[in-house]
């Protein structure tokens, strides 16, 4: 099993735990389906995925998943609060354009709300730029920046403090050390490589 794929597979083990069985799930950036299809399988929860590139659709519509192409936050304004019991955000928050509108609206429909990201907190990160001036590439971010998809990259701190601004409750939060497998309970903003936290209203 590749690194990658460990990764992707710890992150969706323990998404997997937050969610109950037969469960209504919306996955917000849901890419190739990857985690809405392991939500199937081991929950038989009811899915539906969206995500704005075409290919990733067809992918996920090639598993026999229900997905949408086109943008989440007027995806989600279409459902009455509460619809969903879970909406999940795994990897996607540092990419939106407005993640204060995508996140309180996903706690309108959703009764919980499930996000995650890389921490640019960890310390090979902050490493990485101080010595060498260039854009970080670790176990933590594998890609060159030509590689990678526009981001605006957040730490656990930061989070943190967003959900303390706005009211938001964190149910659950889970940090993995930057082989993420390990859990980091001792300084996460700076020993921990990914997040995952359980929000409600």
């Amino acid at each position: 099993m590749s690194p990658q794929v460990e990764k992707r597979t710890v992150d969706m083990q323990i998404i997997g735990e937050w969610v109950e069985p037969g469960a209504k799930v919306l996955d917000l950036g849901c890419g190739r389906g990857a985690l809405l299809d392991y939500l199937v399988q081991t929950k038989d929860v009811s899915a539906v995925g969206v995500d704005l590139s075409f290919s990733r659709i067809t992918a996920c519509v090639t598993r026999g998943l229900s997905a949408y192409q086109g943008d989440m936050h007027a995806f989600m304004r279409e459902f009455p609060d509460r619809h969903f019991d879970r909406v999940i955000c795994s990897r996607t928050v540092q990419e939106l354009d407005d993640p204060t509108a995508v996140i309180l609206e996903a706690l309108r429909v959703g009764r919980a709300v499930t996000v995650g990201f890389v921490n640019h907190g960890f310390w090979k990160n902050r490493v990485d730029a101080l010595l060498r001036g260039r854009k970080v590439r670790n176990e933590v971010y594998t890609t060159e920046w030509f590689e990678s998809r526009p981001a605006n990259p957040l730490t656990i701190a930061d989070f943190e403090n967003f959900c303390a601004v706005k009211g938001i409750r964190v149910a659950r939060r889970v940090h993995l050390s930057g082989n993420w497998r390990t859990p980091r309970v001792v300084l996460p903003n700076l020993l921990a490589g990914y997040a995952l936290y359980d929000l409600t209203k």
